[in-house]
């Protein structure tokens, strides 16, 4: 183990002399012979994708090495990434980047795919493409128990309780925030952690976000509540926040119809191989990881 990282520090630093972000990408294609899968993730966002400092996963798992840096990343998406590297004998390489500018990191040339939980939304059609969904989420509120809104069971009962919601910026659930009747718009949040904790400090009442997201929260904060709303009373036209898809650059066609190949391969295609995966994420999140 040890060994491993004086490696990877290594060739961070050649990486750095070197001056050239795609340097190490075409080192290790000429070292393997294999094309470099290039992906761009968030690598805040449990359980689909996280930071840590451990080579594996507390259930033995092999994270991956995030390039650039003596970190790893894993979660559902890198594992999602793996076997599609696996499947396409391709070597992979995870690039982490801050959600806000993610797809800056895509159309710059950094990586050549963005898998991190991103849901294909009109608007991020108009400048990229999208796979079919590799998996299918709902969303939520979360909420702090003892407030009184872990019992509301629809968005109408949020009407006169003039509450304060918050969601991660940059995501399609703003768009969703002035569905909720009386509510008051409060700050939004780089990443979902900051927003639980905003929940948990009395800054917001509600975070709109996607159950496995609140789930995992949940996990080391016993003080928050996920609030599921009546199919009869959800947010309207939120079905581009429920489907995650790999976005590719806006006509790269061959990159596109890779991801797609990849997809088909590792077979990940019905919501209950989706939800199996997604368990088995949940039992590796690190504690560190969560805002609370």
């Amino acid at each position: 183990m040890k060994f491993r990282k004086m490696m990877m520090a290594a060739a961070a630093g050649m990486m750095i002399l070197a001056g050239c972000g795609s340097g190490q990408g075409e080192e290790t294609k000429a070292e393997s012979g294999k094309e470099v899968l290039k992906v761009g993730v968030e690598c805040a966002y449990p359980p689909f994708n996280w930071t840590q400092t451990e080579e594996t996963t507390t259930s033995g798992k092999e994270a991956e090495p995030i390039y650039g840096t003596s970190q790893y990343a894993y979660g559902y998406d890198v594992a999602v990434a793996q076997e599609m590297a696996r499947a396409l004998d391709m070597d992979l390489e995870v690039h982490k980047s801050e959600w806000a500018s993610i797809t800056q990191g895509l159309d710059a040339g950094d990586y050549d795919v963005i898998i991190s939980g991103m849901g294909r939304t009109a608007k991020r059609e108009q400048s990229y493409d999208f796979t079919d969904p590799y998996y299918y989420r709902t969303n939520c509120l979360v909420v702090k128990k003892g407030s009184g809104l872990e019992e509301i069971k629809g968005l109408s009962d949020l009407a006169g309780k003039n509450v304060t919601v918050t969601t991660q910026l940059g995501t399609g659930w703003v768009d969703l925030l002035d569905q909720i009747p009386d509510a008051t718009l409060g700050a939004n949040y780089e990443t979902t952690s900051e927003c639980f904790m905003a929940v948990n400090n009395d800054v917001a009442d509600v975070v709109v976000v996607d159950k496995p997201t609140a789930r995992a929260a949940l996990a080391t904060n016993p003080d928050l509540s996920i609030v599921t709303l009546d199919e009869n009373d959800k947010f309207k036209n939120d079905e581009e926040m429920t489907n995650i898809c790999i976005a590719v650059r806006k006509g790269d066609e061959e990159t596109l119809k890779k991801m797609e190949e990849g997809l088909e391969k590792i077979g990940l295609t019905s919501k209950e191989d989706m939800d199996k995966l997604m368990d088995e994420s949940f039992q590796d999140v690190p504690a560190s990881t969560i805002g609370g």
